[in-house]
Order: structure tokens, then C-alpha cells, then sequence
């Protein structure tokens, strides 16, 4: 029977996540490339782009001009399932945006750690 969110699982994907979200605000090219896993089925839906394989991914993020990515994160859930899976969705709001989003990524265990096989972002627009 799969194991859902064995402690120390849901440890090692929480600290993953972070580490990847450090990354992110600060704007670490490098580090956010080695989270992805370096696959052609990666992908990663963002707000403007769908982006297929791991170089696809690692084009977009150095290409991309640098903006203030600080946030407050939301809402966040990691689930394991397993010891080699996990997801981690949240919530975040940038500093002095009014439209909120969210953040979806899927982790697998890899021979290099845990890495982001799919990731989703997408803003919430106010209905009307």
C-alpha cells in the first residue's frame, strides 16, 4: 500500500521547496535550473508560457529579464506519496500586486535529489 506524507519525506520535499523558492526571490538561474530535472518530459506551464523539457525551461529562466519576484506565500501543501513523490501547491501574493496566484510543482527523488518533474503557475484573475 502507498505511504501518503511519511514525515521525513514530506521533510526532504518541504526543504526542497524552499530551497527552490529562496532560489526564485533571489533570483539563482543556476540553482532553479539544477531543481528541474533534467528531462525532455519536464515541463512547466507558467503565466505567458508552455514550456516542454528541461531546456526549454532553463531558455526561459535565462532569458528572462530580472523583476522583483518577492512574495508571500499562502496556503502551501505538500503531500508525499511514497518515498520517491511529492507535490507541493500553494498560494502567493507578490509585493505590490493585487492579483493574487498560485504554484503547483510535482517532486520526484532522483540519482541528483529531489527534483521538479511539472510545474504550473498562474494568476488569479477577479471573475468579470
Amino acid at each position: 500500500m502507498l505511504e501518503i506524507n511519511i514525515p521525513e519525506v514530506v521533510d526532504e520535499v518541504t526543504a526542497a521547496f524552499m530551497r527552490y523558492e529562496r532560489a526564485l526571490i533571489a533570483q539563482d538561474v543556476a540553482t532553479l535550473d539544477a531543481l528541474f530535472w533534467d528531462s525532455s518530459h519536464t515541463l512547466r506551464f507558467g503565466i505567458a508560457e508552455n514550456l516542454y523539457g528541461h531546456d526549454a525551461i532553463a531558455a526561459f529562466r535565462s532569458g528572462r529579464p530580472p523583476i522583483d519576484l518577492t512574495r508571500r506565500l499562502m496556503n502551501t501543501v505538500i503531500t508525499t506519496y511514497g518515498r520517491d513523490m511529492g507535490t507541493a501547491n500553494t498560494e502567493f501574493q507578490r509585493v505590490g500586486a493585487t492579483v493574487p496566484g498560485r504554484q503547483s510543482h510535482v517532486w520526484l527523488r532522483t540519482e541528483q535529489g529531489w527534483r521538479i518533474a511539472a510545474a504550473h503557475v498562474s494568476l488569479l484573475r477577479p471573475p468579470g
